[in-house]
């Protein structure tokens, strides 16, 4: 029977007395609070995670996407995984340069060649100058390979840039200049040249393979060759070549 005061009232139980007969959760209950309070904070840290994920790879995109090729059908930046779409030839071209591309898509990223040879790093011109054989061109005096398949005994003009635009500069029969800014006279089969430190040399040569002109009249140019090899890329492509300057060459025939 509990104490009872002279009030009338129930005595209270000393604190002491209080917290031994005060109930207390059991062990698993505290662990199951413990467990609930684990688990909010680590799907905090889970979906936080996923949130930087996620703008991580939405920035990435967005610098991919700001620096994709803009040839139709290519993949990678430096046009050396076309598509099928991007190896398509138009076959209203005239049969020659379609021979001329043909050569180009079947050999634009062979590292060998029995005939011709590959001058290692530096294989632009002696490529570009095959497709022009199998355009039909002859050689001659001064442009012409080497029958035992040796690219470093074939003419200077066959395998350096510089020396094949004075070659063809010689010849208009066979080619007539064009700058940057006659685009719109450019076409499949045609030659483009860099110049990427604006020195007046020739640095890199390669074959027009597409010429796409859009709504507001802007005319884009892409090219295929050797070193790198390449297929579809734009001349406008160089970002390590900020001075680069673009000349071409409309082939004739």
């Amino acid at each position: 029977m509990d104490d009872v005061s002279e009030t009338g009232r129930v005595a209270e139980a000393p604190p002491d007395v209080a917290e031994r007969t005060a109930p207390r959760p059991s062990a698993p209950a505290d662990r199951r609070v413990y467990l609930r309070r684990r688990l909010l904070v680590g799907g905090a840290l889970v979906a936080l995670l996923a949130l930087v994920v996620w703008a991580a790879v939405a920035i990435i995109g967005a610098v991919v996407a700001a620096n994709a090729p803009r040839g139709p059908g290519t993949q990678g930046g430096d046009g050396s995984h076309p598509n099928a779409a991007a190896l398509e030839l138009d076959p209203e071209l005239p049969a020659p340069v379609l021979r001329q591309l043909e050569y180009v898509r079947e050999h634009w990223d062979a590292d060998e060649s029995e005939r011709y040879g590959v001058l290692g790093d530096d294989d632009c011109v002696n490529f570009t100058s095959q497709t022009l054989i199998e355009r039909g061109w002859l050689p001659d005096e001064e442009w012409w390979y080497s029958e035992d398949g040796d690219p470093y005994a074939a003419s200077p003009a066959w395998r350096s840039s510089t020396l094949f635009s004075e070659y063809l500069a010689a010849h208009p029969e066979r080619a007539t200049a064009l700058g940057d800014a006659q685009r719109a006279q450019v076409k499949p089969g045609d030659i483009v040249q860099f110049d990427w430190d604006a020195s007046g040399d020739r640095d890199h040569t390669a074959i027009v393979t597409a010429v796409i002109e859009d709504e507001e009249g802007n005319v884009d140019v892409f090219y295929g060759g050797h070193t790198d090899a390449t297929w579809d890329r734009s001349v406008d492509d160089h970002p390590r070549h900020p001075e680069t300057q673009v000349t071409y060459w409309s082939v004739n025939g």
